[in-house]
Formats: C-alpha cells, structure tokens, sequence
C-alpha cells in the first residue's frame, strides 16, 4: 500500500509526518517550488530580509500542532511562552491593557460579568452569529471579543459563526492559563513547521516531489484509478489512497460536484523595515484603526489585517502609507517617513467561516473510497487555523486503511 498525497501545505506536510511514522509508504506532490503553503518563510528581495508570508500565533493549547512539531522535533524552534497574556493598544485613544487567561480581567471599563458573557457562545444555536450572540454595545466588545472573532475566524462578527468561535474559547481560555500561552516562531514559520517535517520525511524514506501539479484524476467503477500530472500518470494499486490536500478551489476542480465551501474573505499582511531593532515586543493586538496585530521581529515589523476584502481592493502604497502610521504610534517611534515595505494580499485566504458556509465543509472521506480530504477547511469542527489544518490532516492520515 502506498499513499500519495497532493499538496506540501501544513495540512498535507502533518499528515505525510503521521503516516510515516507508522511506516506507510508516503509520496507528496507540491505544484509550486515550495512546502507550507500560506504557512511559510521566504527571502524578500525588496525589504532584504527573511519574512513570513502571514502572520501566526499558536497557543499552548493547541494539541494537534503541538503534537506535529513534537513528531518533527521542532518545539524548542518557539518562543518560550512566558505567560498567558495579550497586550492591545486602542489607536484612537492610547489606553493599554493586557488579557490574561485569568478571572483578573484588567480591561478599562469592563467587568468581570463582562467577561462571563462569553459563555453565551457555547448555547448559541449553530444559526447564530457572534454579534447575535453578544452585546456589542459593552465596551469589552470593541476591545477583546471583535478582534479576536476577526483574527481567529477572518470573519466579521456580524457573520462569523458563534458556535465556531466558542469550540477555540472552550479549548483555550477554558482550560486556564497553562492552554493560553502565545508561541512564536522564532526564526520564522519554515524553521518551525516546514522544514523539519521535509528533513523528517526524507530521513524516514519519504518521496517529495516539487513542480508537480495535478491535472486531473481517472475514475472507473466508483474509484480512482489514474493521477494524471502533465505529460506524467500514475497508475493506482488497489490499496493505494489518494489524499487531497489542496485549497478548496484545486480540491473542487479535481473532484467536480464535491460540496464544499464557497465563499472566501482576505487577508492583507504589511511587513516594514524599522529605523531599528526592537526587543521589548513580540507582538500586540490594535484596536481602533486599520492594524489589527503587529509583530514584531527584529527590525522587521508585521501588520495583519484580517477580515479584509475592502483593505485588499487598495493599492499597495495606499495600504502601506495608512498602515505605516499605526506601526509608528504602537512601537513608539518617532514621525519616520514611510520605509521599505512589502504588502501580501492572500483574496482566498480562509473560507467565509459564517453559520451557512460551515454546513458545507466536507469530512475526510469522500464518495470516493481511495480519496481522502485535508486542509483547514474540512469539517475538523475548528477554524482555519494552524490548529485546524494540521488536525485535518491527523484526520485524514487517521482515516487511511
């Protein structure tokens, strides 16, 4: 038995790491030059320096990824997490606080109740979207629950679904601080999650094959039968298993009637060389203007934006030269005119991950007995995270016979 996985993103690089440490044979096949997907690092002519392609903050709690990186042996590649805390910035007005994983909620003019209202999320109905679900008229809306729904499901409240936002609440916060601490790559999100993995394959016999796209699959008698890649095919044996591990597009062209998601939201990153190194700030959540997380590595700062179609419909300069002032005002620096910067507009970042567009997430099996599925927009019950795509593809190396 062999089983050939398409695609090198996160998602199909954990499941090829599980199926090869149980001894199946694995082949991955990867269309572009690169592993990791929209999870990786890369050398940036313009700015002169290695950057993320996006921006990513693992928890602690986080099983599945932290179980992938200790297979790849790759944990020690993150920032000790310190302590459960998020530090925001409200631009409009300058007032800092800092969430922590704990009943001392030090958020300025909210309450404790405030805080226990988030468990109007684990009875809300699966038809229910997170601005139904809480009161946005509270204070702590506008300053804990709003831009963490946006950068956990890239999803605006008034349409995320709050069922969604509750399973990361109840695998997170509601296992006390020891689930909550933030966890950086240090050198970047290959050294953490791609590069490991690739070495580990290689080691343990694995095949990765690079610039090879799948163009279409041969079917007869309700199975798979033939990989066609270009001028090469692959005959399938009996009990080979075929695992699709591509964005829901690729996956659709591949398998036509295939029910799945259908609606995308995008995602703006804007990297900025700094007038200098910082060392005092990993990262901090931003309220009150565009920015919604910065990171800070080095001299190289990061700005995330999620939920950002409009954003995204701007040309390059005009993001950097609105963005490029709030870096200015949360790092502290002085009036510096705008330096070299690189903006990465993901348009089909996540799927629109509303009440409507989860029915339509599929599971790992298909119709298809030899094809299975993986990617963050499977039905893993999570949302289109790390978390979620390494657990899709634990999913679907689970489901190989």
């Amino acid at each position: 038995m062999s089983v050939h996985i398409i695609g090198a993103g996160l998602s199909g690089l954990a499941c090829a790491v599980r199926l090869t440490n149980r001894m199946i044979p694995v082949t991955i096949y990867e269309a572009t030059e690169h592993a990791g997907g929209r999870c990786r690092s890369f050398f940036d002519n313009v700015l002169k320096r290695n950057i993320d392609n996006g921006n990513h903050l693992v928890l602690s709690g986080n099983r599945q990824a932290m179980a992938y990186m200790q297979a790849i042996g790759s944990l020690q590649s993150m920032s000790p997490p310190l302590q459960a805390a998020f530090p925001f910035l409200d631009l409009k007005n300058g007032e800092q606080w800092l969430v922590k994983a704990s009943w001392k909620l030090r958020i300025p003019n909210c309450s404790i109740l405030d805080l226990l209202s988030a468990f109007k999320l684990a009875w809300a109905p699966k038809d229910l979207t997170v601005a139904e679900a809480l009161n946005t008229s509270r204070p702590i809306f506008r300053k804990l629950w709003e831009p963490l729904c946006i950068s956990i499901l890239n999803t605006a409240p008034e349409e995320a679904a709050a069922s969604l936002l509750w399973t990361v609440f109840k695998e997170s916060f509601g296992r006390g601080a020891q689930a909550c601490k933030p966890c950086i790559a240090q050198q970047g999100l290959s050294k953490s999650l791609v590069d490991p993995a690739l070495t580990l394959l290689r080691q343990n016999g694995s095949n990765v094959r690079f610039k090879e796209r799948l163009k279409s699959i041969n079917f007869k008698d309700g199975r798979a039968v033939t990989l066609i890649f270009g001028h090469n095919q692959i005959s399938l044996k009996p009990n080979d298993t075929v695992i699709i591990a591509l964005p829901i597009l690729a996956t659709g062209a591949l398998l036509p009637g295939l029910s799945c998601p259908n609606q995308h939201r995008s995602i703006v990153n804007a990297h900025f060389v700094l007038p200098r190194t910082i060392t005092d700030l990993n990262f901090i959540g931003l309220v009150g203007g565009v920015s919604q997380w910065l990171f800070v590595r080095e001299d190289i700062a990061s700005v995330t934006v999620s939920a950002a179609d409009q954003l995204a419909k701007k040309t390059n300069e005009e993001i950097a030269k609105t963005i490029w002032p709030e870096v200015l005002l949360a790092l502290k620096l002085d009036n510096e005119p705008l330096p070299v910067y690189r903006i990465i507009k993901e348009k089909f970042a996540t799927f629109a991950q509303t009440p409507e567009q989860l029915l339509l997430r599929p599971n790992a099996q298909t119709e298809w007995p030899n094809i299975l599925l993986a990617g963050d927009w499977t039905d893993t019950g999570l949302p289109a995270t790390i978390e979620g795509a390494v657990t899709s593809g634990h999913n679907a190396a689970d489901a190989v016979r």
